[in-house]
């Protein structure tokens, strides 16, 4: 019985590490709870990256990102990449970026596919970070 078990859990320890970060993930405000944004997630140049393809409950139905500098500055939310040059290590995605369009700040970002309907994701300030929890859109 107890070998059973074990073998059920490895699979499944298995089966999440098979799983991708790729594809639409629904953004929630760590904060508030809300619903915020979807991001595409996917894969290019053996790197990842999230582009902005929807606002949700947001009253400007464009909104431009005025707080962001360099080349985002002034620019579109919706089409705006935020997730940049992520690497997946293992089982985590690092080395690349997030940029938060709400303050218009750049950190540093690890993903982690928490299950295959939840991703993890931090963004750094040197030893400080916040979390937030997305929800895959099916």
């Amino acid at each position: 019985m107890k070998s059973g078990l074990l073998i059920v859990f490895l699979f499944s320890l298995l089966h999440l590490n098979a799983q991708s970060i790729l594809g639409k993930w629904k953004t929630i405000d760590d904060e508030t709870g809300e619903e915020k944004s979807i991001v595409n997630i996917y894969q290019k140049d053996g790197r990842i990256y999230g582009d902005i393809i929807e606002l949700v409950n947001n009253k400007n139905p464009n909104p431009l990102c005025d707080l962001c500098r360099g080349k985002n500055k002034n620019e579109p939310i919706i089409g705006m990449t935020i997730i940049n040059y992520m690497k997946k290590e293992e089982d985590i995605y690092e080395g690349g970026t997030i940029l938060n369009p709400s303050n218009g700040k750049v950190y540093k970002c690890r993903l982690k596919l928490e299950t295959p309907n939840k991703l993890q994701v931090r963004g750094y300030v040197a030893f400080f970070y916040k979390t937030q929890y997305w929800k895959r859109v099916n």
